[in-house]
Order: C-alpha cells, then sequence, then structure tokens
C-alpha cells in the first residue's frame, strides 16, 4: 500500500491535482500495482480525503466560536489512548512529538495523521510509513511540508553517522 502511496503523492503535486478515485485506480493498475495494493491505498486514501474534508482548516481568519472549538490552549497536551500508543509505538509517538514541539505539526493536521494512522494495520507501526502518512496528510491539504519536516521525512537514518 505504502508503495502505491509514494507514487501518487510522487506523481500528483497536489490532492486536487489527483484523479477521482475509479480513474486512479486504472492508472495504478495499467502501471502494474498488485490489485490488492491499489485497493488498499485508494480505501486510505478515500479515508483521508474524509478527514481532509471534515477537517476546519480555515483560509480566513477564525471566529471566536471556531477558534474555540479547534484551537487548543497553549497549556493544554494531547493525551494518547492505550490502543494510539500500542499501534504507534515510541518510535512513532516520539517523531509525532518533535514535530509538534517544532511547531511544523499543527493540531488540526496531527489528528489527521493519527487518524490516518490508526487505519493502516500491524502494530507497532513503522516509522518509514508514518513519514509517508504525514507527508500524504500535507499533500492531501495542499500544504508544502516545512523544510525541516521535508528534511526529517526524506533523510535516511541509516546513512547518518553519529559524531
Amino acid at each position: 500500500m505504502f508503495e502505491v502511496l509514494v507514487y501518487v503523492y510522487e506523481n500528483y503535486w497536489r490532492g486536487d491535482a489527483c484523479p477521482e478515485l475509479p480513474q486512479l485506480e486504472r492508472k495504478l493498475s495499467a502501471i502494474g500495482f498488485d490489485a490488492d495494493e491499489i485497493r488498499d491505498a485508494l480505501l486510505w486514501l478515500d479515508g483521508l480525503n474524509l478527514a481532509a474534508q471534515s477537517t476546519l482548516w480555515l483560509d480566513r481568519p477564525a471566529t471566536a466560536e471556531e477558534t474555540a472549538c479547534v484551537s487548543p490552549s497553549a497549556l493544554s497536551m494531547r493525551v494518547y489512548s492505550v490502543a494510539e500508543q500500542n499501534h504507534l509505538g515510541a518510535d512513532c509517538l516520539g517523531f509525532i512529538s518533535f514535530l509538534e514541539s517544532a511547531g511544523v505539526l499543527p493540531a488540526p493536521l496531527r489528528e489527521v495523521v493519527l487518524d490516518r494512522a490508526m487505519a493502516v494495520p500491524g502494530e507497532p507501526m513503522a516509522l518509514d510509513d508514518l513519514k509517508i502518512i504525514i507527508l500524504m496528510v500535507y499533500w492531501s491539504f495542499g500544504e508544502e511540508p516545512d523544510a525541516l519536516v521535508l528534511d526529517e521525512l526524506y533523510d535516511d537514518s541509516a546513512e547518518r553517522i553519529a559524531h
């Protein structure tokens, strides 16, 4: 599934540039992706579209009511459920925390990332898979990830040398 998602990310620069799912399915099949991988990826993308549409991400100043509903207080803290902790594992939770503390993963995007991560089977989730999910969430909102995010998401830690 993640190979299909990477292909979609690399070939359609924004979520709104991506063809409708039936047409995308035909294109992916013609390229040679496995039918099960295509089906899983399209179901996952459909869920991403629904999550993105239901998330209040405003291009205008929020009203007081909207701010009260969606903007967490600076003093608030996200508490992860046991299911989220088990599914994501320490590496993924640590990475999400790192992005939040760096100020590059706002709360609305974090919640979409968590929703889509929980939709992937298997636990604990691999950090590389979470990085693809984060890229796809930014992609679905038509947002360009911060340079720090891109550096971390594309970084191959196996090639890193500790000093």
